[in-house]
């Protein structure tokens, strides 16, 4: 849906210039968007995860774990797919208040498309280097985003997300790397063009939520400081954008489930140009994973 048609709609959360801001700069942060007791909520299940993640030694289906990880000190990367995981979670992205934010941000008919809890551990938690989703799983149109959950607060020790204002008009990005294998992220080359002075810093308070669009180039630094960064994301998309290829764990149930409005009985076409991803069926770790070059299959999913 385009961005003249959805901002024609009367919203539900957020204000006018707020939604003007995120089709400007292609990311928008809400302080404090989500309520303690939703906090509280997550935070119980959260904790059990944790608790649970100690059993194991290595990275599987479930959890991303640190190379460093051990029952004694966890390190989690990230609980994938957590609405599969626990029904908390698939409440929250089904049924809690960002739903009314994707559906200002989106238009009336919004489909849910993934989950996942990174928690960027304390003391050194991993960076996330600059990338776009879109490249990840590309869409008929970009009428995608991300909207994440801070779950504690987060001020620069903590490598918040970082976003490129506007980057989301420009071009989608190689992230293979020379030897045409998949990178997840943009090439020290690339990234040497974009102008980094610019960079907004996502912080915020727990219960404040970031967006971005599925073409802003975004990543984060390591968190030093001694506190997780936890953010809880939760991804959407208009009803007219088709995913062009499969995306792993496509075949649970959640994904491209209808949330808002009703099915599409047109599909969107954009003009933009976006090399495909791999062929995900052959290997599924994480971002983190593939952009640290920890071995495993070079076609690992975001």
């Amino acid at each position: 849906m385009k961005p003249e048609q959805i901002l024609a709609r009367t919203p539900k959360a957020l204000c006018q210039s707020q939604r003007e801001q995120f089709f400007h700069d292609g990311y928008l942060v809400i302080d404090q968007f989500i309520d303690q007791e939703w906090l509280d909520r997550l935070w119980a299940v959260t904790h059990d995860f944790i608790e649970e993640s100690r059993q194991h030694t290595k990275s599987n289906e479930k959890f991303d774990l640190e190379l460093e990880h051990s029952a004694e000190n966890p390190r989690l990367r990230r609980l994938s797919w957590p609405t599969m995981q626990h029904e908390l979670y698939w409440e929250f992205a089904s049924q809690g208040p960002i739903v009314d934010v994707a559906e200002d941000l989106l238009g009336g008919d919004v489909m849910f498309h993934h989950s996942k809890l990174n928690f960027k551990w304390s003391g050194g938690g991993e960076e996330v280097k600059w990338h776009q989703d879109f490249p990840f799983y590309p869409h008929s149109n970009p009428s995608v985003l991300a909207i994440g959950l801070y779950m504690n607060d987060v001020d620069d020790q903590m490598g918040p997300m970082g976003a490129i204002p506007g980057s989301q008009k420009g071009p989608i990005y190689n992230h293979y790397n020379e030897r045409n294998l998949w990178a997840g992220g943009l090439s020290d080359a690339d990234v040497g063009t974009l102008p980094l002075d610019s960079v907004g810093w996502m912080k915020g308070n727990a219960g404040s939520i970031t967006v971005h669009h599925c073409q802003t180039i975004h990543g984060s630094l390591p968190n030093n400081s001694s506190r997780m960064r936890p953010l809880l994301i939760n991804a959407y998309k208009s009803a007219d954008a088709r995913s062009l290829t499969s995306y792993p764990d496509s075949e649970s149930k959640q994904h491209s489930t209808l949330i808002r409005g009703t099915p599409a009985r047109w599909a969107e076409l954009s003009p933009a140009l976006c090399r495909l991803p791999p062929d995900w069926s052959e290997g599924y770790t994480s971002i983190f994973a593939i952009q640290q070059k920890e071995g495993g299959s070079p076609r690992a999913a975001k």
